[in-house]
């Protein structure tokens, strides 16, 4: 894993030291230094640095939990937070599943997240950063009336977790990121566009192309209007196949499953997509911003292949989850110090298809290239699967695009927009989120316009 940072480290295996005869303690000890710079009119419109650190203290005692946090390393804090999780654990409802993670037995891979160079970067360069990139779109359309926001923003954080029960791994990473929201306008009318770039440290990152990237999405929708209602092939770029998969992917952890929550719960080793489609869940992976070579309770991360050729292959647990389901821990315990771990998506990635975009698109003879979905949290039944939702972007006709569209709406399930995937594209895009996407064709979605 990434170089170690000794005060963290110790900290936490210090404190996991302390356990009494027929008490697990975890502690997971975490620090981070945050830049936000915004940019307006060629000038700066706030800038601001943070230093945060904290430690999250779990015990664990006749199968009872006790949790306790605290924003501060200072010893006396961290004597009382110890001390706060263990009266927690006395009144903690007994589950015979409570239980920290043991040593698997599970390698880690070696990978670099860090960059020194993040740290070589000054503010005058970051400031710079943040008002070229306003500059730059204004620049690029004369139809660009505006920016409604430009940024620069860093991290470099760092993390230790240690258990009583043999575990004691650290981790550090960086990771910087250009962002900026476009206004196009035309008469009376304005879109909006937004562009992004991420890197591991700043020389990683373009200013153009965050800036081409929204100045296109503002000002190809201009002069959208509502299409006719009909069933129809939709085409979504990386950035919405991330949001979609992101959807069904959370109801392929543990917790959903065990709850009764997830409309895959049962549906373990059947065909749930076309042979075409697989993704993974790999925090081993680099390119991903979500990587880490040790999950939240300290195992190692692995690859854990959710789908494989249109089969559902696993689903993803930390130590409870597992435990309950009678199963082991697959590395995906995800956390921050203010909370206990819990189970959830850290790389998810879709292994690339043969065809570009472009030849998926030439295929189509009437389609909709969905750039943007809102109504995410209202219009998706994460249970049943329904899935309702507003949508804009370019109609696509005998492999071309066309008009822009907004104010319509896409409608089937889960269940189905995997099943009529017909095509996986070959143009994998690493978005800040950490997912790993592709452009994805689905046949025969509900779309409701005029």
């Amino acid at each position: 894993m990434g170089a170690d940072r000794p005060s963290l480290a110790y900290t936490a295996r210090r404190i996991a030291a302390q356990a009494r005869s027929g008490e697990e303690i975890e502690a997971f000890v975490g620090r981070g230094r945050t830049t936000s710079v915004k940019a307006y009119q060629g000038a700066v419109e706030s800038f601001t640095s943070a230093d945060t650190s904290g430690i999250g203290i779990r015990v664990v005692i006749d199968h009872r939990q006790g949790f306790a946090h605290a924003g501060s390393l200072d010893e006396s804090v961290v004597v009382d937070t110890l001390a706060e999780a263990r009266d927690n654990a006395a009144f903690g409802q007994p589950d015979e599943h409570h239980g920290l993670a043991r040593p698997d037995g599970v390698e880690p891979t070696p990978i670099e997240l860090w960059r020194d160079e993040l740290a070589l970067f000054g503010t005058d360069r970051k400031i710079a950063l943040a008002i070229e990139l306003e500059r730059a779109v204004t620049q690029a359309d004369p139809r660009i009336a505006g920016v409604r926001s430009a940024g620069y923003g860093d991290r470099a954080s760092e993390a230790a977790v240690a258990t009583s029960t043999g575990i004691a791994v650290s981790s550090r990473a960086t990771s910087c990121y250009l962002s900026v929201v476009a206004l196009a306008r035309d008469g009376d009318e304005t879109q909006v566009g937004g562009g992004v770039d991420v890197g591991r440290h700043p020389d990683e990152l373009d200013v153009m192309v965050a800036a081409a990237d929204a100045v296109e999405r503002a000002t190809r929708l201009l002069g959208a209007g509502k299409a006719a209602t009909q069933r129809i092939t939709v085409v979504l770029e990386p950035r919405m196949t991330a949001t979609l998969l992101g959807i069904v992917g959370s109801t392929l952890t543990g917790d959903t499953v065990l709850k009764g929550r997830s409309p895959f719960a049962d549906r373990m080793g059947e065909t749930i997509a076309p042979p075409l489609l697989s993704f993974v869940d790999d925090p081993t992976d680099a390119r991903s911003f979500g990587a880490d070579s040790h999950d939240g309770e300290g195992l190692a991360t692995r690859r854990n292949v959710l789908v494989e050729g249109g089969r559902l292959r696993s689903f993803l647990h930390n130590s409870y989850t597992g435990r309950r389901s009678h199963t082991a821990s697959t590395g995906s315990a995800v956390r921050g110090v203010r909370n206990p771990p819990g189970v959830g998506l850290q790389a998810l990635a879709v292994v690339p298809g043969a065809r570009s975009p472009a030849v998926l698109m030439g295929g189509i003879e009437r389609g909709l290239l969905v750039q943007s979905m809102n109504g995410l949290h209202s219009g998706v039944n994460r249970v049943s699967g329904d899935f309702s939702v507003g949508a804009e972007g370019l109609m696509i006709r005998d492999g071309a695009l066309a008009e822009p569209v907004r104010e319509v709406t896409l409608a089937s399930t889960l269940q189905r927009l995997l099943a009529d995937i017909e095509g996986v594209g070959d143009d994998l895009e690493w978005l800040p989120g950490g997912t790993g996407a592709v452009t994805l064709v689905i046949r025969d979605v509900s779309l409701s316009g005029t």
